[in-house]
């Protein structure tokens, strides 16, 4: 039982950073983000004629679809009031496959709080709640380096990221778009430079919350 706690908790404090980060992404992935996003000062208009009304509607409406709330089918058959479609083959299959790692790294962060629970009952069924209070904050202060190499990245050389993001996880140039294109008049290089500060600083938020209010004398 020692050893199963052991691994347990260090499998927890491996994974500590990720579950903050996923975390982090599942609360971008709100329509309430979206309506804040578009917002902000300095949030560039789309020079080929979306309103700010056309942009919030499609673009929570592709944040259903990546939620899996919208089937592809639908997604497909949805046209502009030109009558154009909203995405041209290109993009739709670039959406799908957004919405197959999003599908996944859902997946992966429903079994990260499963695990965070089950790692929580049998420390505290063993009377070490202290151990588990050590590791969340040893967990806080490795994913608050991470987020802040992160984050500097960002400010540095955001292209080069968001390059190799995209190289990491889809094919090829299938990822890269005109900017006529639907896909990027909805969602511009501001969007996801915005998402990934937002999913940083909430990451950074999450961590000090548990380092302010989790202390292992709290067990004593």
């Amino acid at each position: 039982m020692t050893q199963l706690r052991r691994t347990i908790l260090i499998l927890l404090l491996v994974s500590f950073p990720l579950l903050i980060i996923l975390t982090s992404i599942r609360l971008a992935l709100t329509p309430l983000y979206v309506e804040v996003e578009y917002r902000l000062p300095g949030f560039p208009a789309d020079t080929y004629g979306f309103s700010l009304m056309d942009r919030l509607y499609w673009s929570k409406y592709s944040v259903h679809y990546l939620l899996g709330r919208i089937s592809h089918l639908e997604l497909s058959a949805q046209t502009l009031l030109d009558g154009s479609s909203l995405f041209n083959p290109r993009e739709l299959s670039h959406m799908l496959d957004v919405r197959n790692l999003t599908a996944v790294a859902m997946q992966f962060w429903y079994g990260l709080l499963i695990l965070l629970v089950l790692a929580s009952l049998l420390s505290i069924y063993l009377g070490k709640s202290q151990d588990l209070f050590l590791t969340f904050r040893k967990g806080a202060w490795w994913t608050i380096g991470l987020i802040i190499l992160v984050l500097i990245f960002v400010g540095i050389n955001f292209d080069m990221l968001f390059t190799n993001f995209h190289q990491l996880f889809f094919e090829e140039d299938s990822w890269l778009f005109l900017h006529s294109d639907n896909l990027i008049r909805l969602f511009p290089v501001r969007f996801w430079r915005d998402i990934f500060i937002f999913i940083g600083g909430t990451s950074v938020m999450i961590c000090g919350f548990v380092l302010l209010f989790i202390h292992p004398k709290s067990t004593k």
